[in-house]
Formats: structure tokens, sequence, C-alpha cells
């Protein structure tokens, strides 16, 4: 069966993430903060599937029409997203996709309409295209595009320059780069180290008030802050945390929840800690969101002797 009939597609992933650099042998784009999404094309209509192969389509009606902006049969790779002052909102896309009542959704689209961004293309009128470097891709998804607008737009890149780009996306407070070698070629549902992701992190020292184990051998740490003498609850960070680091903390297990009597909502099952460790994470900064992909990078240093 040919691959626009089969579906099904698992598109390939960033496999690197390093900090900004130069290089000639790499384009450079803006990291979209959205949802992946496969599009397939043609003239009879539109069909949008997430890296699942779920069908993302009736999340996003507002985009019935995005393959009258392409000639031909095609398949595209790129981004949900919805737009809002400038900048990617993830939380608004994210909570679409998550909707199920249809009135909802329809109120939505009409708020706050979402996009799609290509950025590749992997199928062309019965050819498959994703064995082409990545340059010819650039070129070929080109020249099926008839227009963009607010619903459809190809992503812009740039050669070689990296680090003006990136210092860029951190005075607009955008999420990043990718940088993709200009050679690379496409391989479904595989990591590629010719792909690398340029973030903009934040680093913060917060509190470790206690652990909760969860699913498939995963820990999450809570996390507080002090203010003015008061400990507030600041979430959880589970990435990065391992049971090394558990061993390291179960000297301050005690019985009393740190913040009081009111235990934070989700936190029923944690282990509680005495709040005298304090922790290294990394995330990104969302004004009006607070952290958001958040990493566990260690236990502050002497804080343990």
């Amino acid at each position: 069966m040919d691959l626009f009939e089969k579906k099904g597609i698992k598109p390939m992933l960033i496999g690197l993430q390093k900090e900004p650099f130069d290089d000639e042998d790499y384009i450079f784009e803006l990291k979209l903060d959205g949802v992946r999404c496969i599009a397939y094309l043609e003239p009879a209509g539109t069909e949008l599937r997430n890296k699942r192969d779920l069908r993302l389509l009736p999340k996003v009606p507002e985009l019935s029409g995005i393959h009258k902006h392409v000639k031909g049969t095609c398949i595209l790779d790129g981004e949900l997203s919805v737009i809002r002052n400038g900048r990617t909102d993830f939380y608004e896309i994210q909570k679409r996709v998550m909707t199920t009542n249809q009135t909802k959704i329809r109120l939505a689209a009409l708020r706050h309409p979402a996009c799609f961004t290509a950025f590749d293309i992997l199928y062309l009128d019965g050819k498959e295209t994703n064995m082409l470097p990545l340059m010819e891709r650039k070129q070929l998804l080109k020249s099926v595009v008839l227009r963009e607008d607010e619903r459809f737009a190809v992503t812009r890149y740039i050669e070689g320059r990296g680090t003006a780009l990136f210092d860029l996306t951190g005075e607009r407070r955008l999420e990043g780069i990718v940088a993709k070698k200009k050679d690379s070629k496409y391989f479904f549902d595989k990591r590629t180290k010719d792909w690398i992701k340029i973030k903009n992190m934040v680093e913060e020292d917060l509190v470790v008030c206690g652990f909760i184990y969860k699913l498939n051998h995963m820990i999450s740490l809570v996390l507080g802050k002090w203010d003015d003498g008061v400990l507030h609850y600041e979430g959880h960070v589970t990435l990065g945390v391992s049971a090394a680091v558990v061993e390291q903390l179960e000297s301050y297990v005690c019985s009393a929840c740190p913040f009081g009597q009111s235990v934070p909502k989700g936190n029923e099952n944690a282990v509680w800690l005495k709040p005298e460790v304090i922790c290294t994470v990394e995330y990104m900064a969302d004004e009006g969101e607070g952290r958001r992909h958040m990493v566990f990078r260690g236990i502050r240093q002497g804080m343990l002797e």
C-alpha cells in the first residue's frame, strides 16, 4: 500500500541537545512550542495525525482546508500551535488536543485558532521523499506551497549562524532553536543526531520537601520555596531523578508535611522530608505559566555534608 494511503507515519525525532553553535553544514530554525503533526494533504481534503497516529483534525477543525494551500498530494511534517502575543502558547494547544467536548472545541477555534507550520516534506504525488537530503526536501516543500496565511505556514531557516538566532530567541522569550544537518535524510521512527535542539533554560535552587514513587519505577521530588519564613509548594520534578538521589535523602524522612496541615493536591502518597536540602533544577521560564520542562540537575553541593 502507498505511504499516503497507509498513514501511520511515526516522525523522526531530535537526538541531541547542545549549546548554541555556528556551522555552515547546518541550518537553524526556530523550535516551535506546539504539538508534532503529520499532515496528509490531497485535493480532496486534509488529514492530521499526531506522532502516535491519532487523528487531530477533530481537535482543530479550523484547519480542515489547509490542503488548499498546496498543490498535488503530499505528506508534510510540522507543528500544530496556537500563537498569542507573537509567541506560541503550548498550554492552549495542549488543552485543545485533550478536549473532547465539541462545543468547547468550536469556541476555542474561534477564540484562539490553531495553525500548522510545515518544516519537512516526506511524500509528493506517489513518491516518498524522505531519503532526499534535507536541503532538497526544503526546496521541494517550497515548490508545492501555493500560499501561506494565519492557518498555514512554512518554517524559515538561516544557514550557518546558530548563535545569533539563539540569542534572538532569548530576547523574545522563545523556546529555542533546532539545528539540522544540510545533508541529513529522514528516517521514520528514529532519533537522529543530525537534528539538535538548543533550548533557553533557567536554573533555580528549590527545597526538596518529599518524594513520590510512580509507575514504571519513576520517582518525583516534591519541591518548595521559602518566602518570608513560609514554605510554598512549587510542584514536582521527575526527569533526572533516580533511586540514588532518594538514597541521599533517606536520613531526612519525617512524618509531617512541611507545608503545614494542608497537603498539596496530588501529593497524598508523598514521603515527606525535613525541608533542609536544596536541589538545583533547570527549566523553561514561561510568563504566566511558571516552570516548564523541569529537569533535576542535582543536590546543591554541601547541603548533605
